[in-house]
């Protein structure tokens, strides 16, 4: 029996067309300690559904106009935490199995008997509880697992923020040691995104495209000053000595999970479409699309850039001699992306501050 003073009762909605079975239902649940409220057809007992939002419905499966079994459906769908009952005629077997297969929780005869009417109830709230539990419990755990995946999300832009603040500083310093003005690896990172965008690279892998062109003289770090700052023409031996850097760049990322693909872009960035550019000899769309771009990107820096041994070239002749060089050595397709964006497009771009990835 529920103590009303202990818990709330439980509130049961009796529905049957006979008076007599309502009000016998009615005393005997009373008596158990429940909030009993009554209605005498389905549409009325839905209506009183909405308002009373019981616990529990007793109902008669065969009633006048809709009947039990509409009931229940309509049940299951509005009020998908109540536990529903029906009451079957003796014998009325398919009609029992029909109603357990649209969601009753049990049935019982007509006219129930008292111990097996309480029995049912309670195993049917039972039931209805751990549901619930259930529920609630499965709610919870997707809050928990929805706020650790915001935090998680969180933690990982913090990372990548941090990852892409290590690497600017170390392009920072290789830039330095080379003397280069102003922010060429970074103008560089700027032109191979727009020109990837104007290519309609995806989005999800620009990241590391942009990563490859800021890391793409990593390797440089192996070159001694006295071949990378060396003011004339280097000989045999120094040049040998100064294409071993994509190597060396790809050695210092390849082992670093995140920088997998920008190695590639670093080992590959001094290939030609024609085939003729080293380490590897690569041809055509063997080369790594990133490193593709970004051998236009890096041109077009080099020749609008004040070096220390010349002026710069300007953006028409270097958009002229890039050009001249499609399809040996450079990808036709990236020549085409440098046109279409033009002149003023492109010395916009150099102008841009510099940001993080």
């Amino acid at each position: 029996m529920y103590d009303p003073a202990v818990e709330e009762s439980p509130r049961v909605l009796i529905v049957d067309d006979d008076a007599v079975v309502r009000d016998a239902i009615g005393v005997v649940l009373s008596e158990e300690g429940y909030a009993c409220h009554a209605a005498t057809g389905a549409e009325a007992a839905l209506e009183a559904a909405r308002e009373a939002e019981p616990h529990l419905v007793i109902s008669d499966v065969k009633m006048p106009d809709k009947d039990g079994i509409w009931l229940l459906d309509r049940l299951r769908r509005e009020h998908p935490n109540t536990a529903v009952v029906m009451l079957t005629a003796y014998g009325d077997t398919e009609a029992a199995v029909e109603c357990l297969r649209r969601g009753a929780s049990d049935y019982l005869l007509k006219p129930p008997k008292t111990t097996e009417l309480v029995r049912a109830i309670e195993r049917a709230l039972s039931r209805r509880r751990d549901e619930l539990a259930r529920l609630r419990y499965s709610k919870s755990l997707q809050r928990t697992v929805k706020e650790k995946t915001t935090d998680l999300r969180r933690a990982l832009v913090e990372v990548e923020a941090a990852y892409n603040s290590t690497l600017y500083a170390l392009v920072a310093a290789l830039d330095a040691r080379e003397h280069e003005t102003g922010d060429h690896s970074q103008r560089v990172v700027r032109y191979t995104l727009a020109l990837a965008d104007r290519m309609g690279v995806p989005v999800a892998q620009r990241n590391d495209i942009a990563r490859g062109a800021l890391l793409h003289d990593i390797g440089k770090i192996g070159v001694p000053d006295a071949i990378l700052l060396k003011p004339g023409p280097l000989s045999p031996s120094e040049w040998e000595e100064m294409r071993r850097h994509p190597q060396v760049g790809w050695n210092i990322l390849r082992s670093i999970g995140f920088l997998h693909v920008p190695a590639e872009i670093v080992l590959s960035h001094q290939e030609c479409w024609d085939g003729s550019g080293y380490p590897r000899g690569l041809r055509g769309e063997a080369i790594p699309l990133g490193a593709r771009i970004f051998a236009v990107a890096d041109t077009l820096d080099a020749m609008t850039s004040d070096r220390p041994y010349r002026k710069s070239q300007g953006f028409v002749k270097a958009i002229a001699e890039i050009t001249r060089f499609s399809g040996t050595q450079f990808d036709p397709r990236v020549v085409q992306a440098m046109t279409a964006i033009g002149q003023a497009g492109l010395e916009a771009i150099a102008r841009l501050e510099s940001r993080p990835l």
